[in-house]
């Protein structure tokens, strides 16, 4: 489904696994259709940055367009002036943005809202959420944050993402659990779930209609902090 789209944009808050799915996403169109880049506009959160895995991402021909100072001692990064060339016509087959976490995040995609409003019908926003984190764990607070974040990024989601996670500790049960909740906002905002994404040995235990719209992730990023039991 988003072969269909050049360009797919995602954002989320704090902890929703927003960058882990950037990654995925990316990878998984550079397989199927080819060169794919991967712009990382989370200039916020210096700990989980889908940059911080260019060397692994450029040798399966991803190009990481990641802020300036990401790697360096400096405290506030800066966005970088490549960004740009992403919108060129014949450069990339995909692009895919990872947008910061929260709503000061999203105010750096709004910047290029000129480049995006070009390009809008052959782009899809993601907004993904996970409901097992705080702030996210109820109707009001996943509306409420989409609304901040649209204001800021100057884009309206095309679909919610669930993306109920607990790490390694995630069960089928989660997701069933957390996907009446994500239907009920999408009732309230008009928007689809169009996707149900966690580890792939749980798809097969969900409803039909959640492994119909599911997208396996394998994860990059799981800190040494965390428990990493074997699966």
């Amino acid at each position: 489904m988003l072969s269909e789209f050049k360009y797919i944009v995602l954002i989320g808050h704090f902890g929703s696994g927003k960058t882990e799915l950037s990654l995925a996403i990316a990878r998984k169109l550079t397989q199927t259709d080819g060169r794919t880049a991967l712009v990382d506009l989370d200039i916020v959160n210096p700990y989980f940055r889908s940059s911080d895995h260019d060397t692994l991402l450029a040798s399966e021909g991803i190009d990481v367009i990641a802020p300036s100072f990401a790697h360096s001692t400096v405290d506030v990064p800066a966005l970088s002036a490549n960004i740009h060339k992403v919108f060129d016509a014949n450069r990339y087959a995909h692009v895919v943005f990872d947008v910061g976490g929260d709503p000061a995040g999203a105010t750096a995609l709004g910047r290029y809202h000129p480049y995006f409003e070009a390009v809008r019908d052959q782009m899809c926003v993601l907004y993904v959420v996970n409901p097992l984190r705080p702030m996210t764990d109820t109707t009001d607070d996943i509306c409420s944050l989409l609304s901040n974040m649209e204001a800021r990024a100057r884009l309206q989601a095309d679909m919610l993402v669930n993306n109920a996670n607990l790490q390694r500790q995630t069960t089928a049960q989660h997701l069933i659990e957390t996907q009446t909740l994500l239907e009920q906002a999408s009732k309230h905002i008009g928007i689809p779930i169009g996707m149900v994404a966690g580890y792939s040995h749980l798809q097969s235990e969900l409803p039909p209609a959640m492994q119909d719209i599911y997208f396996p992730i394998e994860p990059m990023m799981l800190p040494d902090w965390l428990e990493d039991d074997t699966v």
